[in-house]
């Protein structure tokens, strides 16, 4: 499908009610002259999800929990817009004839969605690192079979893209993608062993949901985001970098072998990585702060601390084993996040439930969803047994 210009294009919204889906709407809403909506998919939010399509004059809307149609259904009465529910109504949305989609459906009910959209040949804007981390290879190679363009929404991805010289591939010798450092970059290992749920999830510049915010505190966010740009930047692991920087305002950089190295600068706000993808190839206005760089005076970086975030090793060693090691690793985070968020083990038990979760289940080859799914699932049965009994803050041997 050609990029065409933003102007009149066609959208839909997988995730609509999230984060980057109401930022998405925000956007949207600014400009209705230039974007029809063609469908929101929401998870549960039905009466949130009804405000937007209505707003945005949406043909579709999807709620995917099945309990929640009746509440979309009257909330939509007399719009004219469809309501639909379920894992087949999502799909459907996303197979309906949008020019650009959002896939920013949280976690593995992401994957059949943002695949639908690809082999449709869409231009699909990924907010969702399931699609990637778990099933890139399959992705990717779905994209350039049916003419699909897969845009990052990440902000460390997007600024990478920004900046990045596809013509002139052969020069560039690494991408560099930035970190904060989370809330623990310089407390002590016995701090971090004793951290709570409400400290993990304190970001010191972002404002995210719990399960992002105590990736970042982990790094693991930074691990995850290796293995999509291997996939969005067609780069081996060696040549994919992270620095941490404090301040979040340099988002990526690429390093060529002039000795140029060009960066994407601007203030931590999601809505300028996904302006980014809504205009492209053009650029159109968000309200995002402007960056002023005398205000803030200085920048510093430094190189993440191993011992400290564990979770960048463990997975770099996913990334090099391939197949479905990345899978498990993800499943296997959800599922060890989830737990120290329910304080039934202790924030340095994650990295390790997540090594551990690995090293129990031998790699092997994903060929299509199914086999996600299921890895996903064994994944998940694996870091349960693991954490099963394991008292709070007990290290895992």
């Amino acid at each position: 499908m050609s990029a065409g210009p933003a102007r009149h294009r066609r959208v839909t919204v997988l995730g609509s009610t999230g984060s980057i889906g109401c930022n998405t709407a925000e956007l949207l809403a600014a400009d209705r002259a230039s974007y029809a909506v063609e469908a929101l998919v929401a998870s549960r939010n039905a009466l949130r999800l009804a405000e937007q399509a209505k707003a945005l004059d949406a043909k579709f809307a999807v709620v995917a929990d099945e309990s929640q149609y009746r509440a979309l259904k009257d909330a939509l009465a007399g719009s004219g817009i469809e309501a639909g529910a379920g894992t087949a109504a999502v799909v459907e949305a996303a197979s309906r004839p949008a020019d650009w989609v959002m896939a920013a459906i949280v976690g593995a009910a992401g994957l059949a969605p943002t695949l639908a959209a690809v082999r449709r040949g869409a231009i699909v804007a990924l907010a969702n690192k399931e699609v990637l981390v778990c099933a890139g290879e399959l992705v990717t190679r779905e994209a350039e079979a049916h003419g699909a363009r897969l845009l990052p929404v990440d902000s460390e991805h997007n600024a990478i893209f920004q900046v990045f010289q596809s013509d002139q591939r052969k020069a560039i010798e690494k991408i560099v993608l930035t970190a904060s450092g989370g809330p623990f970059r310089k407390v002590s290992l016995e701090a971090m062993a004793a951290a709570t749920p409400a400290q993990a999830v304190a970001h010191p510049n972002w404002r995210m949901g719990a399960k992002i915010s105590v990736d970042s505190a982990t790094m693991m966010n930074k691990g995850l985001e290796v293995i999509e740009a291997h996939h969005l930047f067609a780069l081996p692991s060696e040549r994919l970098d992270i620095v941490v920087h404090p301040q979040s305002v340099v988002h990526g950089l690429v390093y060529y072998s002039d000795g140029s190295v060009l960066a994407q600068l601007g203030s931590p706000d999601m809505r300028t990585p996904i302006a980014n993808a809504l205009g492209w190839p053009d650029r159109i206005p968000a309200p995002s702060p402007r960056l002023d760089l005398a205000k803030l005076a200085q920048l510093t970086f430094e190189a993440p601390d191993p011992e400290r975030f564990p979770a960048l090793r463990v997975a770099r060693a996913a990334l090099l084993a391939g197949g479905g090691a990345p899978t498990v690793l993800n499943a296997a985070n959800e599922v060890a996040v989830a737990a120290f968020l329910d304080e039934h083990i202790g924030f340095l038990d994650i990295a390790a439930t997540v090594e551990r979760s690995l090293e129990r289940m031998p790699g092997r080859r994903i060929e299509g969803l199914d086999d996600v799914y299921a890895l996903d699932r064994e994944a998940r049965a694996t870091a349960h047994q693991l954490i099963g009994g394991n008292s709070r803050r007990a290290a895992l041997g």
